[in-house]
């Protein structure tokens, strides 16, 4: 049975993972989610219910419109189907509880700044604000043991993101700052250091392949947001292990 509910919770997550790119390229520019529809870049045709379906339709159409054959990136249905796998796992992780609510929320609110921020360089407190607001009354009906954990780890986050940003002046951007706040809210206070931990060391990995890729004399910046995305949800996930095995290898 838990198999056939993580197979729905994939489903949704794959439905709102398509959402997500909406929001995520958008809501930065101060357009409507709504309106106008989904509809193809090259041409404006607008999309069909079959040029809809998640990571389906890209695979059918063979990563082209339908219409004028214009491309379209992998970047949308991979969002997709990570958003759908991590729905799974969120279920997997916590059934149904408080914490899997939680979990959704938290991935949802990750999935959407990677997008904005890989598009515009942006983590826009239009998103920020509103997910922070919902976390924080879920951590009252679902909180971390012990209670106040929660609270240390958002200071904690912030705080850290604001010194480095201070001392290295602008180096680090206000949304990752901000965004670490919502992490720290999440994880409590040992969790965000293995969270700021991972995404540092993933971010500079993946920053020197970029490096390495980039065109001599390039300067394209290098986005922070998705790497703080995946060291998070790793330790969302599976913090407590990475601890435990650091904490090993010390003794």
């Amino acid at each position: 049975m838990d198999i056939v509910y993580a197979v729905f919770f994939m489903i949704v997550g794959l439905v709102f993972g398509s959402f997500f790119n909406v929001v995520g390229i958008r809501l930065p520019k101060g357009e409507s989610i709504v309106t106008p529809p989904s509809h193809c870049e090259g041409c404006k045709r607008r999309l069909t219910a079959i040029d809809l379906v998640p990571v389906l339709s890209y695979l059918f159409l063979r990563g082209k419109c339908r219409s004028c054959g214009s491309k379209i990136g992998f970047f949308h249905p991979l969002m997709e189907l990570l958003t759908g796998i991590l729905y799974a796992l969120s279920y997997l992780h916590f059934g149904f509880t408080l914490e899997l609510v939680v979990a959704i929320l938290f991935i949802s609110l990750l999935v959407i700044i990677t997008v904005s921020d890989i598009v515009y360089m942006l983590i826009p407190d239009k998103v920020l604000l509103p997910f922070a607001l919902v976390l924080i009354i879920m951590r009252i009906f679902s909180p971390l043991d012990p209670w106040w954990d929660a609270i240390v780890g958002a200071a904690v986050g912030f705080g850290i993101l604001f010194v480095i940003a201070f001392v290295s002046k602008g180096g680090m951007g206000g949304g990752d700052i901000k965004l670490f706040f919502v992490i720290g809210l999440v994880l409590g206070f040992k969790l965000t250091i293995v969270a700021l931990f991972m995404s540092a060391v993933i971010g500079l990995v993946a920053g020197v392949v970029q490096l390495m890729w980039q065109k001599k004399g390039s300067k394209q910046p290098i986005p922070f947001g998705p790497w703080i995305a995946v060291g998070s949800v790793l330790t969302y996930f599976y913090g407590q292990e990475i601890l435990e095995w650091y904490t090993n290898l010390l003794l």
